[in-house]
């Protein structure tokens, strides 16, 4: 895929990301988020870890590294979860994706792959202090040699449904969120999943053999002209996760703030009805929660000052109630998701945002920087509280 998206983009905005060279933007970040709210944008997302897990004991082995309910999945159905490790630390978000009833795909973060592999073996061959079972078998489907590998490519936005029926001749529009079928059309074996990472109300991945993803990736935006679809980069992925209110590793769960999926938002997430899983202990300590994720929108018009992570957010009270944790422009504003204390980012709430010192002469004129909660700080800046998650 590299010539691909350095024909499309240039060298130059190609960057480092997970071990991969990957797109940062084709266009402009800002042209390409607007392109998948209002038409469709394609994302080469082959560097996410695709896992196989089959075998008779399959869905158990499952249910006892994950945080969801295993027995809740069907054949062509999917599920979000979480890998825990025994102190109830997030190793990775994943989608679980029942194939057969012992058969499972599932998909987590390229930053995550060789960590995700390394706990599963682990798992496997130490059993950890549960065993659940011992016929599955976990196998990257990553590799092309093998007759069912699979990568995946997002295709996102409200023209997404209207252009993979225009390509491969298949009803798509009834396909229900987190729910999948599978096609085969034009030469490609597809598993077509109502999932992705953009916030869209209409949004694809397809899953596709690694040898075939470069042809896919191709008839797409070739075929995809007339309903408006453009390649994205990693750029809008993230602007995109941002205004929707989505949660990334390293920043709204796990981190260095250590957040968990209940402080997320995610609680529906971790059964802890269930009878066991790894983790399931200690996260239950982290209940219940002091701080949690909030969205806020802030000016984001030419010339203000851009806000970046860990900068500080203030009450009317001039009171530190949190950190920023990422921050996205989106037309004339600014997103941004931020830990703060519970109870202090209400809906429609005004909220301030304090600039932490970017170098030795801001320190000198008496900027911080660091903050912490309940610190007395001057806002640099109002904005407004906002639904933690916007809809599309």
């Amino acid at each position: 895929m590299f010539e691909k998206h350095a024909a499309l983009a240039g060298k130059a905005q190609i960057v480092p990301f997970a071990g991969w060279m990957m797109p940062l933007w084709y266009q402009s970040i800002s042209a390409e988020h607007a392109a998948v709210r209002n038409a469709a944008g394609v994302f080469d997302c082959t560097h996410m870890a695709v896992l196989k897990v089959s075998g008779k004991d399959a869905a158990n082995f499952l249910n006892v590294v994950s945080t969801n309910d295993i027995s809740m999945l069907k054949p062509g159905k999917a599920q979000y979860s979480y890998i825990l490790n025994p102190a109830g630390q997030i190793i990775d978000d994943i989608i679980i994706y029942c194939i057969k009833d012992d058969n499972f795909m599932v998909v987590a973060n390229a930053s995550n792959e060789q960590n995700v592999k390394n706990w599963l073996n682990i798992v496997t061959v130490e059993k950890i202090d549960i065993d659940p079972g011992r016929e599955y078998q976990v196998t990257d489907l990553k590799n092309p040699s093998l007759p069912d590998a699979k990568v995946d490519i997002a295709l996102q936005g409200p023209a997404s449904a209207k252009c993979l029926e225009d390509i491969f001749a298949v009803d798509v529009s009834g396909i229900k969120p987190l729910h999948f079928v599978s096609v085969k059309a034009k030469g490609y074996d597809l598993i077509v999943s109502r999932t992705g990472y953009t916030g869209a109300k209409v949004g694809f991945e397809l899953f596709v053999h690694p040898d075939k993803a470069g042809g896919l990736w191709d008839i797409i935006l070739e075929e995809g002209k007339k309903f408006g679809v453009v390649p994205c980069g990693l750029g809008a992925r993230d602007s995109l996760r941002i205004e929707a209110g989505l949660p990334l590793y390293g920043h709204e769960l796990a981190g260095d703030f250590s957040i968990s999926p209940f402080q997320a938002g995610y609680d529906w997430a971790v059964k802890l009805e269930k009878k066991c899983f790894i983790g399931k202990e200690e996260i239950m300590k982290k209940l219940p929660i002091e701080t949690e994720v909030a969205r806020f929108k802030f000016d984001g018009s030419k010339g203000i000052r851009p806000i970046r992570q860990l900068d500080g957010l203030v009450n009317k009270d001039g009171r530190c109630i949190g950190n920023v944790l990422s921050c996205a422009k989106v037309e004339d504003k600014q997103v941004l998701l931020g830990l703060v204390k519970k109870g202090y980012a209400i809906f429609g709430d005004k909220v301030g945002v304090y600039y932490l010192a970017r170098n030795k002469q801001h320190i000198e004129d008496g900027k911080k920087d660091r903050v912490a909660i309940c610190d007395r700080l001057i806002a640099d800046m109002k904005g407004l509280t906002v639904d933690r998650f916007e809809k599309f």
